[in-house]
């Protein structure tokens, strides 16, 4: 049979389709995008009346109209039954009702769903991104505060899981604030793409009527329009990029949780947790457990991997408007805020509430003899030696302390006398006293002065500089919460003029 000669009785929607499709995307939009939908709605009627394209005589019945169905309509008790296709169809569907199909259709001039949906969900993402740099730099304030009161407690720090060399918490810390910061500003980077408004792009090519793209933006509290307006419904790097931002945040953070679990220890031991973070066994009774940790750590892997999930959903669509980007998708990608800001709210307890166990750094640092890179630094600027040559004294000073269970301060002086000599046939000029002084975890990080490392005046200034930069974090922030305030004043007094003083 031709498609000529067949006829189609079935009726829209089919029964599955609605349940499977239609339903989750109603309920989506109704849980996600309804205050969206009423902005876009609402300002795009302003720019219709300000460029001329429709009348106050038009204008002013619609935005009565709209007002009317918020007050009117409790969304929260809609259930989808069908009768529309989508929530958009239910608000022209109310507007009809209210004032006939010629006025309620002119809302719909030079726009599409294609531009409208793409709007509601950078809307949804500002939503979430903005308060989740809220987040991210109430977490780097309290990194800047613990690294300066902790930035003369000494830790061990470690490569490939072994003790390495002496540093301080601070040090440690400015370094996890350093990489925070970077994702930090990938994040906002983000942002910037998020903020450029799709509307007016309608379908793909715009409209043959007068639309004002800028102020459309500005209206809903965008920076700019997007450009190219197949760009506007196509390039959906404004998803990519956010949750490229979230992924690394999460995946950074990781890391530093896994140290936490790793220093909390019993056989490494250096942090301590405070017991309103612990939770006790319940048939263990001399068992700690810093069960918030391991949440931590599991919340940050579910986090990054929604984001991870929502590259693949984007991963081999077609360069269009497409079903890939949108609700489903995007209500699937909110979960990742969700997750993630919890990780940031525990982190943000936990970190001034840890301390340093300094007895067990002490006896970790004389147990692995990580002080040994100085004596060979020293050795250099002291002694004359290369550095391969007061290295391998170093090496035997450590070989012998270590074999012995000593202390490389009150146990390492002899060895080192006789290791010096037969390397280099003559006798040291370094006294047991300055032996002790050059192999102290002290000495270590109070000569590591350079730009960057651990002693006072080099992270001292570091944490200035980390947290200027958070300064200005803070200052952009106020900036575009502020642009938001102004324009959410505008559409409301220029909605409330149509409405004719209403």
């Amino acid at each position: 049979m031709t498609a000529g000669t067949y006829k189609d009785t079935s009726a829209f929607p089919d029964p599955v389709y609605k349940e499977t499709v239609l339903r989750p995307l109603f309920d989506g939009a109704k849980d996600h995008h309804i205050e969206g939908f009423r902005l876009i709605d609402r300002a795009h009627l302003v720019m219709l009346h300000e460029t001329g394209i429709l009348t106050i005589e038009q204008a002013r019945p619609i935005a009565q109209a709209l007002e009317a169905i918020d007050r009117e309509v409790d969304v929260s008790t809609l259930t989808y039954t069908g009768e529309v296709e989508d929530f958009f169809f239910l608000i022209e569907k109310e507007l009809r009702k209210r004032l006939g199909p010629d006025l309620a259709g002119r809302l719909h001039t030079a726009r599409s769903r294609n531009d409208i949906d793409h709007t509601l969900f950078k809307l949804g993402l500002k939503d979430r991104i903005d308060p989740l740099l809220e987040r991210l730099v109430r977490l780097a304030e309290t990194l800047a505060s613990v690294a300066e009161r902790e930035s003369n407690t000494l830790i061990v720090a470690y490569t490939h899981g072994q003790p390495a060399q002496p540093t301080v918490f601070g040090h440690y810390l400015s370094a996890v604030l350093e990489t925070l910061l970077r994702d930090i500003a990938r994040l906002e980077a983000a942002r910037d793409i998020v903020d450029r408004s799709p509307m007016g792009a309608a379908a793909i090519t715009t409209s043959g009527f007068p639309i004002d793209r800028d102020r459309m933006a500005r209206l809903l509290g965008f920076s700019r329009p997007l450009q190219n307006s197949y760009g506007c419904i196509a390039s959906i790097d404004y998803i990519t990029s956010t949750y490229s931002a979230i992924q690394l945040i999460f995946l950074h953070l990781g890391r530093f949780i896994q140290d936490l679990q790793f220093w909390t220890s019993f056989e490494v031991g250096q942090i301590y947790v405070p017991n309103a973070f612990v939770q006790i066994s319940s048939i263990m009774p001399q068992k700690r457990n810093p069960v918030p940790i391991e949440h931590m750590r599991h919340l940050a892997s579910q986090t990054a991997g929604r984001a991870q999930a929502m590259l693949t959903i984007m991963h081999n669509t077609p360069f269009t408007d497409m079903n890939d980007s949108e609700g489903e998708s995007q209500g699937f990608g909110y979960g990742a805020f969700e997750s993630g800001a919890r990780v940031l709210d525990l982190l943000a307890a936990l970190v001034p509430a840890l301390r340093i166990n300094p007895d067990r750094v002490r006896q970790n640092i004389r147990r692995s003899c990580i002080t040994v890179t100085e004596l060979a630094d020293s050795l250099v600027r002291l002694e004359g030696l290369s550095f391969r040559e007061a290295h391998e004294i170093a090496a035997e000073v450590s070989r012998s302390v270590v074999a012995v269970e000593g202390d490389i301060a009150a146990d390492g002086y002899e060895v080192f006398q006789g290791a010096f000599e037969r390397c280099t046939n003559r006798q040291t000029g370094i006294d047991k006293a300055q032996f002790a002084k050059i192999v102290s975890p002290e000495n270590f990080v109070a000569v590591r002065d350079r730009f960057g490392g651990p002693a006072p005046g080099a992270l001292s200034q570091a944490i200035e500089g980390y947290n200027q930069e958070i300064s200005a974090i803070r200052n952009r922030m106020q900036e575009t919460a502020q642009r938001a305030r102004t324009s959410a004043q505008d559409l409301q007094s220029r909605f409330a003029a149509l409405l004719g003083g209403r």
